[in-house]
């Protein structure tokens, strides 16, 4: 993986379709390695989470490395980045799964699902609401916050969504518009032996919450 960061990190300073295109054969070696990581995570999530095909292909959860910038401040065409997202039906999918970040000095991984359709963040929240304690009882194992802390927050609601008392248990919980845990990595950290076991490690501790999101959205 070590080749892959540093066609990532010369991208960064670099990032013009000119060197892009000069560089193209680097790239495409440096692709093939982060999909080789990401059919071996494939392979070990199947070991946990058997709706994770040991038959899906890592084509079918890696993003594409150009970007989309029509809409965006930041012209530069290209990511500085790999990643992917392997979930039962590939990266399309919108059913909860597992997602692996490959950036210099900006490596992380998360799961859970993100932006989820609003009939899927009803479903998930009714099902806080019915359901609690299997999720309490996720957040607070220790195999779960050896490897995280908590749901992420981002786009927090200040107030309990509609429907849902201010003095409800888990308010704070039913606050989210996504349900995310995340974790970061360093560089040193992914370019170990141990780094695709370690990577390993965090999705398992995460698969039961994804399954409790899973069954919440059937």
């Amino acid at each position: 993986m070590e080749t892959t960061l540093h066609f990532l990190k010369k991208l960064k300073i670099n990032n013009n379709r000119e060197w892009f295109d000069s560089n193209k054969t680097e790239y495409l070696a440096s692709k093939e390695i982060f999909e080789e990581f990401v059919s071996e995570l494939i392979k070990g999530i199947n070991k946990f989470d058997k709706k994770v095909s040991i038959d899906l292909k890592p084509k079918d959860c890696t993003f594409r490395i150009y970007k989309d910038v029509r809409f965006s401040k930041d012209k530069t065409p290209y990511k500085n980045n790999m990643s992917a997202s392997i979930n039962p039906g590939g990266k399309k999918s919108n059913i909860p799964g597992y997602y692996f970040h490959l950036e210099p000095e900006a490596c992380f991984l998360a799961g859970g699902v993100y932006m989820p359709m609003p009939d899927d963040l009803k479903a998930i929240r009714q099902e806080i609401d019915y359901n609690p304690l299997p999720l309490i009882n996720i957040l607070k194992s220790a195999s779960f916050k050896k490897e995280f802390n908590g749901l992420d927050e981002e786009d927090k609601l200040k107030n309990p969504p509609k429907g849902f008392n201010k003095d409800h248990a888990h308010s704070e919980i039913l606050k989210n518009k996504h349900f995310i845990v995340s974790r970061k990595f360093e560089n040193k950290v992914i370019l170990k032996k141990e780094g695709l076991s370690k990577t390993l490690d965090s999705f398992k501790a995460m698969y039961p919450f994804l399954d409790y999101l899973r069954k919440a959205i059937g």
